[in-house]
């Protein structure tokens, strides 16, 4: 999948926090010093729980949320700093596919609206966005027909393969996937996922994928990045990653994977995560994991750990492997 073509990462995020004050004394810290690199043509994974941040991270960068501290580069430039030229590029080059296909598409709007909208923002006459809707509505598995209809009457999965074809529309070479198959119904979801390898391969996209699902990450991503409450735990290539899982919550994610053989589901056991996830609101400087670990000890209360390679290009932040 990986076609790194030259040692300067695609996007880089340095530090990235995300800070929403709820009052005085209360601070929701939904993004906490997070840092990982996409190389052009990957597809990365940001995998965790409902709450760690993950939509958070996303939504930075593509500058729908300011960042607190910290910085997103793409292609070596701070995306902050941008001129207003520079800012426009940007917008045709980063997408995102939104979660749900229900909220994400106007409805009052037909589906040649939706998806030309930002072709006319590009200066394109109405005879060439009409042509080029028509083509990208082919290329996601629609036709020309359903150019005239409004969202409403379409299901679920060809709701969002709209909403693909609205993400493609500018030619990007960066697309965030934002949960896109979490709201469509199993059998529509691999259909989804196989579309969007294909579009990877045939015009050179790069991705960022948000997930919960670990199954779907592991047949789509090259790299995994596992985060828990605003804080990254665990990175690897995904080969790696589900071969030699290190940190605690990564393996109570994969041993929760479902098994279809029944002698391996038997032979795989279920690691429980007590409790609840905590509260992000001014959260403990030690190991956000901690209350919730079974191998936890003093030191996991009262330190933060680090991330740290492990090994090369594997990344954790647990001090029970520092040991």
């Amino acid at each position: 999948m990986a076609n790194n073509e030259t040692n300067q990462p695609l996007v880089q995020v340095n530090h990235l926090c995300k800070y929403f004050h709820i009052s005085r004394k209360e601070t929701l810290k939904a993004v906490d010093d997070v840092s990982f690199t996409i190389n052009k043509g990957e597809t990365v994974s940001l995998v965790g729980e409902s709450g760690c941040g993950k939509s958070t991270t996303g939504r930075c960068m593509i500058r729908l949320y300011n960042p607190t501290k910290g910085e997103v580069l793409y292609d070596g430039k701070d995306i902050m700093k941008l001129s207003r030229a520079e800012q426009k590029e940007f917008c045709k080059k980063v997408q995102m596919i939104f979660q749900n296909p229900y909220s994400s598409l106007n409805p009052r709007m037909t589906v040649k609206e939706i998806v030309g909208e930002g072709l006319k923002q590009h200066g394109m006459s109405q005879a060439e966005v009409d042509a080029k809707v028509e083509k990208l509505l082919e290329t996601v598995g629609l036709n020309k027909d359903h150019m005239s209809r409004f969202p409403h009457e379409f299901s679920g999965g060809q709701r969002q393969r709209i909403g693909i074809a609205r993400a493609l529309s500018v030619d990007p070479e960066f697309i965030i996937c934002d949960e896109p198959i979490s709201a469509l119904d199993v059998s529509i979801q691999a259909q989804v996922i196989n579309m969007l390898k294909n579009l990877q391969e045939t015009m050179g996209l790069t991705y960022l994928f948000i997930a919960h699902d670990l199954s779907v990450v592991k047949y789509i991503s090259d790299r995994v990045v596992v985060m828990y409450l605003g804080t990254i735990v665990e990175t690897a290539e995904t080969e790696e990653l589900f071969s030699n899982t290190l940190h605690p919550y990564t393996k109570a994610l994969l041993s929760a994977i479902p098994e279809a053989d029944p002698k391996k589901a038997k032979a795989n056991e279920r690691i429980p995560i007590k409790g609840e996830i905590p509260s992000p609101i001014n959260p403990k400087d030690c190991c956000r994991f901690a209350e919730r670990c079974q191998f936890a000890t003093d030191r996991c209360f009262s330190e933060m750990p680090k991330l740290r390679e492990v090994a090369p290009g594997h990344m954790a932040a647990c001090h029970l492997i520092e040991g």
